[in-house]
């Protein structure tokens, strides 16, 4: 999956424009995300512009939202999404964690009944700019969690650092 295809710009992430499985699959830059999800997470109104209907959870962690209609992620249709705290995250059913990850070239952290989780570096680079270092780093991962039983997280980490 190749980084750099822009989602949308900052300004014009709309209904019409936003290419979510973009965001989901890695397939959008960091600036690109930051707009898209300060958006989601600054307007109060954008999300439900959407069509999208937040889900109540138990997890602090994420923040689920059930689609106006299913998208297609990683060959795999959901209506139900997630934000953790780096990134989206398809919510998907019928699917095993572990035969995801292998198929997307993810390499298990964690692989047990219980739990699994893994991820995929696909961009990491940093850049010097007037003595401050941006870090780039954009990562797939794949999860289950306790409290969405019988469904993997499948998605995008993005993260820009300042040092």
């Amino acid at each position: 999956m190749a980084v750099g295809k822009t989602a949308c710009s900052r300004r014009d992430a709309g209904p019409t424009n936003m290419d979510l499985p973009a965001y989901i699959e890695c397939r959008a830059d960091v600036a690109s995300y930051n707009g898209f999800v300060l958006r989601v997470a600054g307007e109060p109104d954008f999300a439900a512009g959407l069509g999208w209907k937040a889900v109540a959870g138990e997890n602090p962690f994420l923040q689920q939202y059930r689609l106006p209609a299913p998208i297609e992620a990683f060959g795999h249709s959901t209506d139900l999404i997630a934000f953790t705290s780096t990134g989206p995250m398809a919510v998907l059913e019928g699917v095993v964690a572990p035969e995801l990850a292998g198929r997307l070239g993810i390499v298990p952290v964690v692989s047990t009944p219980e739990k699994f989780l893994g991820e995929k570096v696909i961009h990491e680079a940093s850049e010097d700019s007037g003595g401050v270092t941006y870090v780039t780093r954009i990562s797939l991962n794949v999860s289950t969690v306790e409290d969405l039983p019988g469904k993997v997280l499948a998605g995008c980490s993005y993260a820009l650092d300042v040092k």
